[in-house]
């Protein structure tokens, strides 16, 4: 039964935690591998996951978590330059328009995360908060900041004199 479940929950979840993990990271292959982890740790504690109030938001934020992690691993191993950036990978469409995830990848981090889960999961503003560890005004900020800049760069603005 417990195989069952979870195996739906991965079929059913898996593109949109994708997606969403996609637009806080902004690499493709960063992305699927951070998602593979969480839904392994999800697997490992599938009751508590399954309890859990938004499931797909507890596999993002462990994804998300896991990236912060690997990065303070690797900052000791692997000094990279500025502008470091790896290419897609050919893998295929993630479901994100590749010039949009270049606008996402320009967005400081909590902005991207924010984007994850009201955007990509969904979810309302109280529940990103507590899938993010922070006030509700801080969502509402930083969502608000991220579409402004967003739709700065993709809402063309009307020449002067028009």
């Amino acid at each position: 039964m417990k195989e069952l479940e979870f195996a739906e929950f991965y079929r059913s979840s898996r593109d949109v935690c994708l997606r969403a993990v996609l637009a806080g990271v902004g690499e493709r292959q960063l992305a699927e591998d951070l998602v593979a982890e969480a839904f392994t740790r999800a697997w490992a504690v599938w009751p508590k996951v399954a309890r859990h109030p938004a499931p797909r938001a507890w596999v993002v934020r462990t994804a998300l978590n896991i990236r912060v992690s690997w990065w303070r691993r690797r900052r000791r191993e692997v000094a990279l330059g500025e502008g470091h950036d790896v290419a897609e990978s050919p893998g295929g469409d993630p479901g994100v328009d590749p010039s949009l995830l270049a606008l996402l990848r320009q967005l400081p981090r909590r902005q991207r995360e924010v984007i994850a889960f009201r955007v990509f999961l969904d979810l309302d503003t109280e529940a990103t908060a507590k899938a993010l560890g922070i006030a509700p005004g801080t969502v509402t900020a930083h969502l608000s900041r991220a579409v402004a800049t967003l739709r700065g760069h993709l809402v063309p603005t009307p020449e002067a004199g028009e």
